[in-house]
């Protein structure tokens, strides 16, 4: 069965376009579409109920928020991800990366693991619960601490 959906989900950091590049290739593969799913966590927005999908055109006044659209619309560009294959969600991680990826019948989600060991690995990370939690296949790419 080849995968028809690839969702790449990216938070920004050094190792992220490590992560978009390795799911643009399985999609060039495999001839599938692309999605980009960034979630928002560490922005204050009290008006905004969690699981919210931020709309990418219109303007806000909070500028956290502005620039984190900036960069995932560039991030989008840069891989010829299509408009209505973009979210940009306010919410828990490893919830809505799962919630995304059942409405759009993704069947292959790309994210970052860094490896945890110890007390971190008991908790958990979002890389872990998503991989539980989905109901699709999970690529977990190993991110290395520097």
């Amino acid at each position: 069965m080849n995968y028809q959906h690839i969702m790449a989900s990216i938070d920004f950091s050094a190792q992220s376009q490590n992560i978009t590049q390795k799911a643009k290739n399985l999609a060039t593969v495999y001839g599938a579409k692309l999605s980009l799913i960034h979630i928002l966590d560490n922005i204050p927005m009290p008006q905004v109920p969690y699981g919210t999908v931020i709309s990418l055109t219109e303007k806000t006044d909070n500028e956290l928020l502005e620039a984190e659209k900036q960069k995932f619309i560039q991030v989008a560009k840069q891989l010829d991800v299509i408009d209505d294959c973009r979210w940009l969600v306010w919410g828990n991680p490893k919830q809505e990366i799962t919630h995304i990826a059942d409405q759009n019948n993704v069947d292959l989600i790309v994210l970052g693991s860094h490896g945890r060991h110890g007390l971190a690995l008991l908790l958990g990370s979002t890389a872990n619960a998503v991989l539980h939690h989905a109901n699709c296949d999970v690529l977990a790419v190993r991110i290395k601490e520097s």
